[in-house]
């Protein structure tokens, strides 16, 4: 997949290794990357506002402030950038969505994370559509989706967010908590409570619900394959018996394995479309996971290859817990035989001993 200039120009300061910038630069490509899901591009004055705040010249809020007087200027800049407009202030939302560190797990904030993302944008920011919809998607050939009724909206988001909340991932294997998750992600898209932005909003939901579990979601699968999550998400909630075909995460599935285990596997758009000829490639390029890790395990690992110096009040900060409870999980762990203290307490470092990805 051909690099595009963002890409690249905000990459630079992920090579740099500077954390805080590294962090922004993510958040940025993320932010600007799921403009692809509508079929938005952001401007090059944007990408000039991004890399001003990442480099600490601006706060996120003087961004969007400089970026929403942009379009204010002049009626000529807003015709000719029209398509630019909604992309720009969007993304700068995105990126500051995902720089907090506060989630709520209910309906409510995704309610709430659609109209921060839209207000002003759209007219119906937040609020629960009161029609019912179809869209032609490419990956169906022109057919779509059957979306949720508008009257069952609100009942069918407290029930797959009940299920969820009362959901016990505690000792269940990564490959399963994975296939979970791109189930539960599929089934609030399905509903697509809102007029617009449903992709959007989903894809922020998910990366800061995915953070609460300790995992750093920060690297550019998001950017990069954008329109693969979409098309993914469409075949997830897709059955068409008379052609013989039938809803499938398995997609899916495998975008959350490059997300979150670092696989390989070829995330093409061609492969999800109906009339593709499923034997012309192979499903996937397979990641060995440990099936004794759990989802929690998992994301302590990855902290503890990011920084193997990590103390335990760092790592308690990382994964939302109290300190007792990060010497609990490490210790479980080490019993496990997943992770091993070299060097003493101290000024010694933690050792992977599982291969993960």
């Amino acid at each position: 997949m051909a690099q595009k200039h963002w890409q690249y120009e905000l990459e630079a300061y992920i090579r740099q290794g500077e954390p805080t910038k590294a962090e922004r630069s993510h958040a940025w490509r993320t932010a600007i990357g799921l403009q692809d899901v509508d079929g938005l591009e952001t401007s090059e004055y944007l990408l000039d506002t991004a890399k001003e705040h990442i480099e600490g010249k601006i706060n996120i809020a003087q961004a969007q402030k400089r970026i929403e007087s942009h379009y204010r200027q002049s009626n000529s800049r807003k015709q000719t950038e029209a398509n630019t407009e909604e992309a720009d202030i969007v993304a700068s939302r995105i990126t500051e969505l995902l720089g907090e560190k506060t989630f709520q797990f209910s309906p409510a904030e995704y309610k709430e994370i659609h109209r921060r993302l839209f207000a002003g944008v759209f007219d119906h920011a937040g609020k629960i559509r009161d029609y019912n919809i179809s869209k032609p998607e490419w990956v169906l050939a022109g057919d779509t989706v059957t979306y949720a009724s508008f009257e069952s909206i609100n009942a069918t988001l407290d029930y797959d967010f009940k299920i969820e909340k009362e959901f016990e991932y505690a000792g269940l294997s990564v490959s399963d908590s994975i296939k979970h998750i791109a189930k539960f992600t599929s089934d609030i898209w399905q509903i697509h409570p809102f007029g617009e932005g449903n992709t959007r909003a989903t894809a922020v939901f998910i990366i800061k619900y995915l953070k609460s579990f300790g995992f750093n979601v920060s690297n550019d699968i998001f950017a990069e394959n954008s329109w693969y999550f979409r098309n993914a998400l469409v075949r997830a909630n897709y059955n068409n018996l008379q052609k013989g075909i039938t809803a499938t995460t398995k997609y899916l599935v495998l975008f959350f394995e490059n997300l979150l285990l670092g696989s390989d596997n070829e995330l093409k758009n061609r492969y999800l479309h109906i009339e593709f000829e499923s034997g012309e490639k192979g499903d996937k390029n397979v990641t060995p996971v440990n099936k004794n890790v759990t989802l929690k395990e998992l994301a302590i690992i990855n902290i503890l290859k990011t920084n193997p110096k990590i103390t335990q009040e760092e790592l308690a900060q990382k994964i939302g817990r109290t300190k007792r409870t990060a010497i609990r999980n490490t210790n479980e762990m080490q019993s496990k035989g997943l992770i091993r203290r070299k060097d003493g307490r101290t000024n010694g470092e933690w050792e992977i001993l599982v291969e993960i990805s």
